[in-house]
């Protein structure tokens, strides 16, 4: 190791006798009259609170104090199942205060209010509560690592009202949606933030100095609050459902219908102050968006996106590592069955059904977080055909299986943490078994200037009887300088080749060293031109273990700026100047297709949101050295703000790819590739119009067709290159897909909703083709020939919370 490496690590190994900018204070007060939480600060305990004032601002003009007419006090109060919160958001103009009323946890449009609380005061981790200025919840968990969380839900109260001095918020935030140690005497972090929309001015009351590469160590403090008994936090969310569904079944040749009712529930329960189980018994999804599936041509399988609340909810502690893929828990069956002779499949489900899961998360009041996810699906079965006789027969294609998560995550100086993590899938019988372990750390120095970290996991494969058990490791590590206008970071990673966490995770590519670099530099405040600006470049290479090839050599350069009417650009350049290979496309193990030199251009501009009319706008376009194989990228989203109930915003994007090459089929030894041609339209709808801050109707629409049609088979060489084939089959594709949710939410009170939906959906997936129907009009209207389903539901959930329950009895 050089005498510099030695130096760059000891910045992290020793303590720095520096520390962040003065800390604001303020003291909670002990109320014992009851708070009507109304916006209205009528109370006594508010005109004797002390006040919390003196904002300055986060973004764009950092540092700079919050003007008179703009002043924010901001009081707190506590009893023993709560903490009360009144802030009076003064402004001179009050009647041009926005206030777009939008589905909870999005922001639109409109002022908004927050707190940011810490129990642990570790710098870490903030719990998050904003109210907009037409009274609309938001709520998250915050860390430096994963940002805000905004699917983590808790059940809290507020009100927010205008005035003609501005706006006022009351807040209620109980105790069950906060972790804090158990003490006499607490001392929270806490900040407060304002944002101002119309000038897209954020504001926070203590200090939180952009030049430094984290928000939480940079809260305030809360002190005051003590001798709190919190009740106990058990609260029950029993659901009921109604499916009511229509589609056509192509083998009686004749529409069917099928309805089915479904109860179950939902528990959270407070084993201790810090620690919280959340258990679904008898689990529903139903409700959950569709999934965006898409024509796939290459070598690996769609990701999607995770909608089960359950999965997304208070998730950050089983994130660390990027070991969790969670829609690997209920998905398609790991295996095909036990094909004998003469059979084919002639069936097999989608998903996986999902018995019950809990989860168990929480930190102690020495920062060690701990988090257990454990969830069961059921056994599965799929259907063979016998190509001689026909007979069809059942077989197991899932046994019953466990999915499990652990998570030991240790945080000290308020800005750094070691972790431990542990995934692991048990498949009864004699099935494929999963290990995964990995040791990741995430340290800065006191000032938060410089930054290391790394990882190392572990994956052991216990493969079904016959087949040798795999292992394999991944390991990284990355030096930054995470302060002021200039920054910069590198780093190295190492995958074998039989790393696979496939089971519970999503890994596409391993068997390979790469190395990276990146430089950028960035305003702290704003200039004459730009509220931000951004200029980024990053460099990086990956060889393949085995033989030594470049897999990937890419050089980026790009701008992301605001001007100071808060329009948004972006540009830059992604290039690859060396021929690289490619290990996957092809199919089998160790076989590899020559990729040629590549160029990709692309601006981004982003009107400013506050406009009644805006848009997003991004053309791209790719070159590469061989001649006539290009792509272009075009995408544009208008949207229109009708008014503050009323929002419409449509998405178009069209992809062309010319002369892209790809894998198509197998000859006998021989690997077939096409030159081919492909086409991509994508078009969505979406419209929300709000009834008030509780209701909401949504539509939602999305249609997608992608085709690609051949024009030469070409034979793949031993040494990546393509050659022209003979082979002449009929391999084009055609894909076509429709969904339209169109729902009705109510939150008729806090944590219980009503819910219609009305979904309806198709597919026509065509491959093997002689000739692609390019007509538009066509192919959407063969899309719903005999091929719609219909499904309509209704549910109901109700937040019960014990404490009240026990009163009823």
């Amino acid at each position: 190791m050089t005498p510099k490496s030695c130096i760059l690590i000891a910045l992290f190994l020793l303590t720095c006798t520096f520390s962040i900018a003065q800390k604001k204070s303020l003291q909670a007060v002990s109320v014992t009259e009851n708070i009507t939480v109304d916006g209205r600060l009528d109370e006594e305990i508010w005109k004797t609170a002390p006040i919390a004032t003196d904002f300055v601002m986060f973004d764009p003009d950092n540092g700079k104090p919050i003007s008179p007419e703009k002043k924010t006090n901001v009081q707190v109060v506590y009893d023993n199942t709560a903490v009360y919160i009144a802030a009076i958001l003064y402004d001179n103009e009050p009647q041009k205060i926005l206030k777009e009323i939008t589905q909870r946890d999005i922001f639109g449009t409109a002022d908004n209010f927050g707190i940011f609380i810490n129990g642990f005061n570790d710098g870490q981790q903030d719990f998050r509560f904003f109210v907009s200025a037409s009274g609309v919840q938001m709520d998250a968990v915050f860390t430096e690592q994963n940002g805000e969380d905004l699917t983590w839900d808790a059940i809290w109260d507020s009100h927010a009202r205008i005035t003609d001095e501005g706006w006022v918020i009351e807040m209620k935030i109980p105790y069950a949606a906060l972790r804090f140690p158990k003490a006499d005497i607490q001392t929270w972090g806490i900040n407060f933030y304002r944002e101002l929309r119309r000038d897209r001015q954020q504001y926070t009351w203590n200090h939180i100095d952009t030049k430094i590469d984290n928000e939480s160590a940079q809260s305030g403090l809360l002190e005051g609050i003590h001798n709190i008994s919190p009740p106990t936090r058990l609260f029950f969310i029993p659901y009921s459902s109604l499916y009511y569904e229509k589609s056509y079944d192509y083998t009686a040749n004749t529409s069917v219908a099928d309805s089915k009712f479904k109860v179950g529930m939902d528990i959270k329960y407070g084993i201790n102050d810090s620690f919280t189980l959340d258990a679904i018994l008898v689990p529903d999804f139903g409700q959950t968006r569709f999934d965006n599936v898409e024509l796939n041509l290459g070598p690996f399988e769609q990701q999607f996106n995770e909608n089960r609340p359950f999965f997304t909810e208070g998730t950050d502690l089983f994130n660390k590592g990027d070991l969790l893929y969670t829609r690997r828990i209920g998905g398609s069956p790991s295996t095909s069955g036990k094909i004998r002779d003469n059979e084919v499949l002639e069936s097999i489900p989608t998903t996986t059904n999902l018995i019950n899961a809990l989860k168990i998360s929480g930190r102690t009041k020495k920062g060690l977080g701990i988090g257990v996810l454990n969830a069961i699906t059921e056994k599965t079965f799929g259907y063979l055909r016998d190509t001689v006789t026909g007979n069809i027969r059942k077989t197991e294609v899932e046994p019953l299986a466990n999915y499990n998560v652990v998570v030991f995550d240790q945080r000290f100086n308020k800005n750094s943490s070691v972790s431990l993590i542990n995934t692991n899938v048990t498949r009864n019988g004699d099935y494929r078994d999963a290990n995964v372990s990995a040791m990741i750390f995430d340290l800065n120095t006191k000032q938060n200037t410089y930054n290391a970290a790394g990882n190392f996991k572990y994956s052991y494969i216990n493969e079904m009887t016959g087949i040798a058990d795999k292992k394999g490791y991944y390991t990284g590590l990355s030096l930054a300088e995470t302060s002021g206008n200039y920054r910069f970071s590198g780093g190295a990673t190492y995958v074998s080749k039989d790393f696979d966490d496939n089971d519970l995770g999503i890994n596409f590519f391993t068997n390979y060293h790469a190395l990276s670099f990146a430089a950028n530099y960035r305003i702290l405040n704003p200039n004459k031109n730009f509220n931000s600006f951004k200029l980024y470049t990053d460099a990086y290479t990956e060889f393949q273990n085995t033989t030594g090839r470049i897999q990937q050599a890419k050089f980026n350069i790009f701008v992301n700026s605001t001007t100071r009417k808060n329009d948004y650009w972006g540009y830059g350049l992604n290039i690859i100047p060396l021929k690289t290979y490619d290990f996957y496309e092809a199919r089998v193990d160790e076989r590899f297709v020559e990729m040629p030199e590549n160029y990709r251009a692309w601006i981004y501009f982003s009107s400013n949101f506050n406009r009644k009319f805006a848009f997003d706008f991004e053309p791209s376009i790719t070159a590469t050295s061989e001649k006539d194989r290009y792509t272009y990228d075009f995408l544009f989203i208008p949207r229109y703000r009708v008014n503050n109930r009323l929002m419409l915003i449509y998405n178009f994007n069209y992809i062309h790819n010319n002369h892209n090459k790809g894998w198509v089929d197998f000859d006998g030894d021989d690997i077939i590739f096409a030159k081919r041609n492909r086409d991509t339209y994508l078009n969505t709808l979406e419209t929300k119009y709000a009834i008030n801050n509780k209701m909401t109707v949504n539509l939602a629409a999305r249609y997608y067709w992608s085709y690609a049609e051949n024009l030469e088979f070409q034979t793949l060489q031993n040494d990546g290159t393509l050659v022209h084939s003979n082979y002449n089959q009929d391999k084009n594709s055609n894909f076509n897909s429709w969904n339209v949710d169109l729902s009705y939410s109510w939150w008729f009170a806090p944590g219980s909703q009503i819910s219609f939906l009305y979904r309806n959906n198709a597919i026509t997936d065509e491959y093997n083709l002689y000739a692609v129907n390019k007509n538009f009009g066509k192919n959407f209207t063969n899309l719903f020939s005999d091929n719609l389903n219909n499904i309509f539901s209704v549910s109901i959930r109700y937040f019960i919370d014990y404490n009240a329950a026990k009163n009823w009895f």
